[in-house]
């Protein structure tokens, strides 16, 4: 979604994905917690979220990075 979006549409994508998958993070670990899925299941839902969750953070930093008033400057 975020990569046909206009530019300055898409760290609002970015960030709302992130808070979502935060969200499915946290419904995981309440699921592992009252023991609903037993460990080797909740170790294999979290940690493909885990890389999802460090895609998406390194998007926002560099869409940070290239909306920072020091880049503005360059151009």
């Amino acid at each position: 979604m975020a990569t046909f979006s206009p530019r300055e549409k898409q760290s609002i994508h970015l960030e709302n994905s992130s808070r979502k998958l935060e969200v499915l993070k946290i419904l995981l670990m309440v699921l592992w917690e009252i023991k609903s899925i037993d460990n080797k299941k909740y170790i294999l839902i979290s940690e493909p979220l885990d890389e999802v969750g460090k895609m998406i953070g390194g998007w926002l930093n560099q869409m940070i990075k290239q909306n920072s008033p020091a880049k503005a400057e360059e151009k």
